[in-house]
């Protein structure tokens, strides 16, 4: 088991392809694996994208990018926690290429102050230095502003500073246009003031809807008043409201502990560290152990740790250990114990905010797997193992897949993907919407969508592939062998990639297309884990373009789509959130505050408004 982060070189190319459109941070590194620039991103794709595509830049710049050799990211629920961990990773690393950023004192907090009767609700900056609750920090000064003048008009609580409080004789200008309720002078008795404290904090918590429900509410009146200007204005109102209460996945309270997490398929492994240390994201990294004999996740995580803590190069024990898969029993957590004169813990069973730690190291180790199987020599290689399992006189240099996905018949869609010695070719990718079939007559369907490819293809000189692969058996075959045949394309390698009798990756039946004949490749064969690879990608491809088609037929949005969202939810979400599009920047946790969703349903609408399976 190695600690290197990859086997080959990097390929920029390959690892473009494979970046998520997600809010994150991002490292390069130079030849020597010295991070020289750290940076954030709302669209780690499009970000990272735009210093190699197509976009001119200064002098520096150019530089910079000439001697980056790798690039590492850190996936993040949102802006606001990847500016955050970008801030922590620059003062940490001091990249060369970046400007130092300021201490914490250049964000703002939300305090309330505890030390008399009638606690303000203030804007500050800098470090918590006064006795109160501190809420934050926060990236926009200008939402923290807007925010917190709504809250005046409906809490009503003072914002002036003590001595200002303690010297009036009268209520002051804010008591007469109703932003405050008048403590100074015992406009209020101090119970009810309390209980305003309390709501706003609440609020603040995340843990009231009580605000957001108000706005929503005058919002859904303006607009059915045709008040068009004034609910614009409103849904900006909510806007910000949700960045003020937006949770900090990246800044806790307290803490040190590790965070891993395992991603394994027929490909590869990978286990992704996270550290945390003072409550905050200090860095991480990616391992991609060599091929074992583990059996499943919580086997490879255990032999992982063991030697990540236990020897060789012995690493810092925190507080705590995190890890997504354990067998049972605490052997383990027990030897680890022993090197420390600290109490430590170990275990996967936690909940709250150590939960979301431990998912997003998962939605990371996830992401470096793909990015891993898709490095460009990585791919080569397994073009050359393929080669040799399949018998062929050449390299392949093309890969077509074709699946069919439909819903009882409904709205049938195939989909073609592209595989090259780079891997995915997605501006290749092609879907067919099927048409005059009878319904859930998948032959039928995968007959008509090779006859209009490769017709196509012919016809306009197009690029036939060195392989064929079709998701399915011998009667998916069939189809395929006669359309090729009457096409006169009998040179191309036709296969079938047939899952076996318990379904389960790596037992999967390869049936070469134009004999018939079964051909055996182990499960850990790299040649297989490449058909693999192709076989899901066409799978997911053709799931995502029968979803769009089978909600345009229906005439439905995206959240109608959602199963378990009915058109309550529809309606909540859209009175919290304003719109479609807000929804669609909103983090799981921003979703799941919404009366009716649960995480595992903020999940799901998540990844649906970002087109991820």
């Amino acid at each position: 088991m190695t600690e290197t982060a990859t086997d080959t070189a990097f390929d920029i190319d390959a690892f473009l392809q494979q970046l998520p459109a997600r809010p994150g941070v991002y490292r390069m590194l130079d030849a020597s694996q010295v991070v020289i620039y750290v940076g954030k991103a709302v669209n780690l794709k499009n970000r990272v994208t735009s210093y190699f595509r197509g976009r001119s830049h200064d002098n520096k710049t150019q530089l910079m990018v000439s001697k980056v050799a790798s690039i590492e990211v850190t996936i993040t629920h949102s802006e606001t926690e990847a500016l955050l961990l970008e801030n922590t990773l620059i003062k940490q690393l001091k990249p060369t290429y970046n400007i130092i950023l300021r201490d914490d004192k250049s964000y703002p907090y939300v305090f309330v102050s505890d030390k008399d009767d009638y606690p303000a609700l203030q804007y500050v900056r800098g470090r918590p230095k006064r006795k109160g609750r501190y809420f934050g920090p926060y990236t926009s000064a200008g939402a923290v502003r807007e925010s917190l003048n709504l809250m005046q008009k409906i809490f009503r609580l003072r914002q002036c500073d003590d001595s200002f409080f303690q010297n009036r004789q009268r209520p002051c200008l804010q008591y007469q246009i109703r932003r405050c309720s008048g403590p100074c002078t015992g406009e209020i008795s101090n119970e009810a003031y309390a209980a305003d404290v309390r709501s706003a904090i609440l609020y603040l918590e995340g843990k009231n809807q009580t605000l957001l429900t108000a706005v929503a509410g005058q919002m859904t009146t303006a607009a059915e008043s045709l008040e068009y200007e004034r609910a614009a204005v409103l849904r900006d109102q909510l806007t910000d409201l949700r960045h003020l209460q937006e949770q900090q996945h990246v800044v806790s309270e307290r803490g040190n502990l590790d965070v891993f997490a395992v991603a394994m398929s027929s490909a590869g492994q990978c286990v992704h560290h996270l550290m945390i240390r003072n409550g905050r994201v200090t860095g991480s990294k990616n391992y991609y152990p060599k091929w074992t004999i583990v059996a499943d996740k919580a086997d490879l995580m255990s032999a992982f740790l063991g030697q990540f803590y236990l020897t060789g190069r012995r690493h810092d024990i925190p507080d705590e250990s995190l890890a997504s898969d354990l067998n049972e029993g605490n052997a383990l957590g027990e030897a680890i114990a022993s090197k420390t004169d600290r109490p430590y813990r170990l275990t996967n069973k936690v909940r709250g905010q150590r939960a979301k730690w431990l998912k997003l190291a998962q939605t990371n180790a996830d992401q470096a797997l793909l990015s891993y199987v898709a490095n460009k020599q990585t791919q080569l290689k397994r073009m050359h193992n393929l080669q040799a399992a399949l018998q062929l006189d050449q390299l392949p240099e093309r890969i077509e897949c074709f699946d069919i996905s439909h819903s009882s018949g409904e709205a049938t869609v195939a989909s073609c993907v592209v595989f090259d010695q780079n891997g995915p070719k997605k501006s290749d990718y092609r879907l067919f919407n099927i048409k005059d079939i009878t319904a859930g007559d998948d032959y039928a369907a995968m007959s008509q969508a090779l006859t209009r490819r490769y017709t196509r293809l012919k016809e306009n000189n197009g690029v036939i592939p060195d392989i064929l692969v079709i998701d399915g058996g011998k009667g998916q075959l069939t189809q395929a062998r006669e359309v090729l045949s009457e096409l006169q394309l009998q040179d191309v390698y036709l296969l079938g990639v047939a899952k076996g009798e318990t379904r389960k990756a790596g037992l999967e039946k390869l049936i070469e297309g134009w004999s018939g004949a079964e051909i055996a490749l182990p499960p850990e064969s790299v040649a297989l884990h490449l058909l693999q690879h192709i076989r899901d990608e066409s799978h997911r491809f053709a799931i995502s373009g029968h979803r769009a088609q089978r909600g345009k037929k229906r005439g439905k949005s995206t959240l109608q789509q959602i199963e378990g969202v009915g058109a309550k939810r529809r309606q909540a979400l859209l009175l919290q959130f304003g719109s479609v599009q807000e929804l669609s920047k909103a983090s799981v946790a921003e979703i799941s505050k919404v009366k009716g969703i649960n995480e595992a349903l903020a999940d799901s609408i998540y990844k649906a408004l970002r087109g991820e399976d």
